[in-house]
Parts: C-alpha cells; structure tokens; sequence
C-alpha cells in the first residue's frame, strides 16, 4: 500500500486527505480494523517514535497514550503496587503483564485527558494488555504486532470499528523531513537525538547523587518531552509521566500545569479518595470525573445536596486543603523534565511543591545561577542537557 486515503483533514471540511509516501516507497503501517484518520495518524506516528525510544534507552516495554498530537501518560512497564492498581482500575485483572503494566500506567496517569485516547505500544499486543484497552473508551492503537487473540479482543471495541494498526519495527525514516504550511515548504533534519545515561552527566548543583531510578525517569521525561508539542515540561516517578503540561507559551505556566496533574495523580492514592463508596453500576469516566471534582476547587459541584447521591452511596468529608497538602508533602524523589532551559527559579519553587527532586533541562538562561542557587536550597540534584527538545 503506497497511499491511504483518508474521510478527511484535522476538520471535516478539510478535504482531499490521504498519506503516502514519497518516491513511490510503500507505506510502513497495515490497518487491520477500522478507518483512522488524519489526527489517529498522527498521534499514532509520534506516539510510536515514544513509546520505540523508550523501549531503546531502558529496555522496558512502553507505553504512551496520546490525545491532540501530544502523550496524556508514558510509562515502560514496571510492576504496579495494590495502591496503583486501585487508582488505574485494574485491581480485578489478576496478573498483569509487563506490557500492560506500561498501558495501566500511561493511562491511568491522567485518566481525564486519556478519555479517549490513541494507544502507542512498543511490543506485541498480548492479551493481559488487550482486556485492559477493551474496557476503556480509545479511539485506535498502534503497535508492531498483535497476538492472535489480542487482535479478537480488540476487533470487538467499537462495534468492529475499533483502528487497529500495526507498524513494521524496522522501518527507518529518511533523514529529511518536511511539512507545508500555508503553500510552503519547511525542510529540516529529523531529531535523531540519542537519549542514554551519558545524556544527563553534567551535573550542576551541589547534590550529584543520581540514582539508576533517577536516570530512567529522566530518560522519560526527555523522550516524553521530544514528541510534546511545546512549550512542555514533565514530571517523572517510578517509570512513568504522572504531569504533563503542553502547548505553554509561558515555562512556569507548563510547569504549574504538569505539576497540578502530579498533585492529582498522588492525591487519587490518598485514603479519602481511595475510601470513596461510589453507587453501584457508574461508568468509569463518572468515577473519574467525580474524582477529579473531589480532589479539585470545585469540590462542591459532586458534594452538593440532591447532587452527591447520585455518585456516592454515602456523603464524603470535604478534602480540606491542609489535608491534602499534608498528604501532597509525601511525595518524594520526583523527576522533572523540561523541553527547554528554566528562566526563572519560581519554576524550582513550583516543581519543589510536587516533591521533585531530580531535574534534568538544558541550561543556558542568563539566570541559570539563580535556579541552580533554588535548587541547592532544596537539595535537588539538576542535569544540564545542553539539548532543546522543542516539537511542533
């Protein structure tokens, strides 16, 4: 197959559509269930240059979830905790594998952005990783095989429309790209950029203690941050993105936004929100929502009277803020990532709220003496990359 033809664009009056390839090449990819579009498309290509470098750097299977050209969650698959599993729902599933493990992870870091996501896998689609994707709502996946099945399992999702593609693992793009932009062709280098663990050796703060953890998380949140349209910054724990801020035009806006959804993403593992009693038979994206209420400022809008009944089989205690910042002031030893330099420490201040401890940006602010002289204050360990990471 040398061209795909597509319904149509980003927009429905967006049309002709279609991708191919040049020179007459055929088209790496199979669609083996139903019609993906251009944004599917999208999301599924720099979802699996993720999830392949992730699987290169750490030699773990990964995982992303994408929503609007842009990963919701990406993890590599690490086993889950009793806690994890509970937030993630999928407590009931028995053994995980590791590959699902990753999908848990990449999913359920940010459940309400994932709503509705496409699927990235840097492995084989078994089955333990299928019966997760079946029960959630997704718009299509990618990945470099399916178990037989796997494949059955999700031929069944949206009523056989479910967008199923599966990509050759050994294609190589040429080493030129380009993109139009209102009739006009922009040409560039693709970023082949190599991230290991010499990428994060210039240390520059007084603590240099990185730990073989902290390398794998920053080794997340660089590769994450490589295929998140900019400005970005992502916060990193145990193998997974648990707060990505995206599209910015402010560091300290991206970095107040990712560090809320790592706030979130730890509150959901406090016991108040663990103790909830939803009714019986709610959907999945209720509960989420619902939780996302709870944990938030507009808590009132699920506690209300004649509202809370309809989500809850007895009344919550109001989240206070001091508990939950007590309960926020446990969460340690976080890794942050940034697609480029920090020009102000207030970033530091923000990033330390959220329990980070290991930093990995490029350095080269005017100002980079006073974020390093915040990050001494907090005994934070910072890498100075060297290298942009911006994507658009």
């Amino acid at each position: 197959m040398k061209e795909l033809e597509l319904k149509y664009g980003c927009n429905p009056n967006q049309k002709p559509a279609r991708i191919f390839m040049k020179d007459d090449k055929e088209l790496p990819i199979k669609v083996l269930c139903g019609k993906p579009g251009y944004i599917n498309f999208l999301d599924a290509f720099n979802g699996w240059q993720l999830v392949k470098e992730l699987k290169q750097a750490t030699g773990l299977p990964a995982a992303t979830s994408f929503k609007h050209v842009s990963p919701a969650g990406a993890a590599v698959g690490l086993p889950l905790s009793d806690t994890l599993k509970k937030i993630y729902w999928v407590d009931d599933m028995g053994e995980l594998s590791p590959l699902a493990c990753a999908y848990a992870r990449a999913r359920g870091a940010d459940r309400m952005s994932s709503f509705g996501d496409f699927i990235s896998l840097s492995d084989v689609c078994d089955v333990s990783t299928a019966k997760i994707i079946k029960r959630e709502v997704s718009d299509g996946i990618i990945a470099p095989g399916y178990e037989p099945e796997a494949l059955e399992i999700l031929k069944q999702k949206k009523k056989g429309n479910y967008n199923i593609i599966q990509i050759d693992p050994d294609y190589v793009p040429a080493p030129i790209e380009h993109k139009d932009v209102f009739g006009i062709t922009f040409e560039q280098g693709r970023n082949e950029l190599k991230i290991d663990d010499d990428f994060f050796s210039h240390i520059v703060t007084e603590n240099k203690e990185l730990t073989e953890q902290a390398k794998i998380d920053m080794a997340i949140s660089m590769i994450t941050l490589k295929y998140t349209q900019s400005n970005s910054v992502c916060y990193v724990k145990d193998g997974q993105a648990i707060g990505i801020g995206a599209g910015q035009q402010s560091r300290i806006h991206c970095t107040r936004l990712a560090g809320n959804k790592a706030d979130n993403w730890f509150l959901r593992q406090s016991p108040k929100v663990l103790g909830l009693q939803f009714v019986d038979g709610i959907g999945r994206a209720d509960r989420d929502n619902a939780i996302d209420l709870y944990i938030g400022d507009e808590y009132m809008d699920v506690l209300a009277d004649g509202v809370w009944e309809k989500t809850f089989k007895v009344k919550p205690e109001v989240f206070t803020v001091e508990e939950k910042r007590a309960w926020l002031d446990q969460m340690t030893d976080v890794t942050l990532g940034s697609d480029a330099f920090f020009p102000f420490g207030d970033n530091i201040e923000r990033a330390h709220k959220s329990g980070v401890k290991y930093i990995a940006q490029p350095g080269g602010s005017v100002r980079d003496d006073h974020v390093i002289e915040t990050c001494n204050k907090y005994g934070m360990v910072m890498s100075f990359t060297g290298i942009r990471l911006f994507h658009h």
